[in-house]
């Protein structure tokens, strides 16, 4: 949506207020400490683990958080551009989970599609990776655009990076979430057909119909 300009233009002054505001950052995130902090890397949650536990609702701290699953060939292609941020920000955190396994934050969230990128603040989330190019150089646009924090120069995509801890090589397995869809659908198709049979019934005239 484009704002709608006022006819007066404004003072000097006030042109470089509205340029300052213009480039302030829409999240403002508290920078965790990171002395002594000699690996960066992404910490994936498994099945027993609470994402909720991770969040703080009491601090301002930020956490990108990626929704995936192990056999979907968008989440495995962006696992090593994924795997790369915590070394480009490392006072940010990132946390993965399998929305197979984690459905009700899928849920919650709305999150049904993956891959899908969160961004939280504290326990809040506060904005939706959107974009379709899921590469390094997208990824570190968005948190910029986002929190304002400068991303470490010369950190690039390395082959560790697509060896984890986020696999970027497709597993075998079933897409719960595919599947419920389609029982789902398949059973409101079921109830439909037997409740249209049900009414046809009850109308007057109809059984008469059925019998010549």
């Amino acid at each position: 949506e484009q704002a709608v300009l006022e006819t007066v233009p404004p003072a000097p002054a006030e042109e470089s207020n509205s340029t300052d505001n213009a480039k302030a950052p829409k999240v403002n995130c508290e920078e965790r400490n990171i002395t002594g902090i000699d690996r960066f890397t992404l910490q994936i949650l498994n099945v027993s683990q609470d994402l909720m536990e991770f969040l703080n609702p009491n601090s301002s701290d930020c956490t990108l958080v990626l929704f995936y699953t192990p056999w979907c060939r968008f989440s495995a292609s962006l696992a090593p551009h994924f795997n790369s941020l915590p070394r480009a920000f490392p006072t940010l955190r990132f946390l993965a989970l399998d929305a197979s396994q984690h459905s009700s934050l899928s849920t919650r969230f709305g999150t049904v599609a993956v891959p899908n990128i969160l961004l939280f603040q504290g326990a809040k989330p506060m904005a939706r990776f959107n974009h379709t190019d899921r590469t390094l150089e997208t990824l570190k646009d968005f948190i910029f655009n986002q929190t304002g924090i400068e991303a470490k120069s010369g950190v690039a995509v390395t082959e560790e990076d697509w060896e984890g801890p986020l696999p970027s090589v497709l597993t075998k397995g079933i897409d719960w979430l595919l599947l419920f869809s389609l029982l789902f659908l398949a059973s409101f198709v079921l109830y439909a057909t037997v409740r249209t049979e049900s009414i046809r019934w009850l109308i007057p005239g109809q059984e008469h119909e059925h019998q010549e």
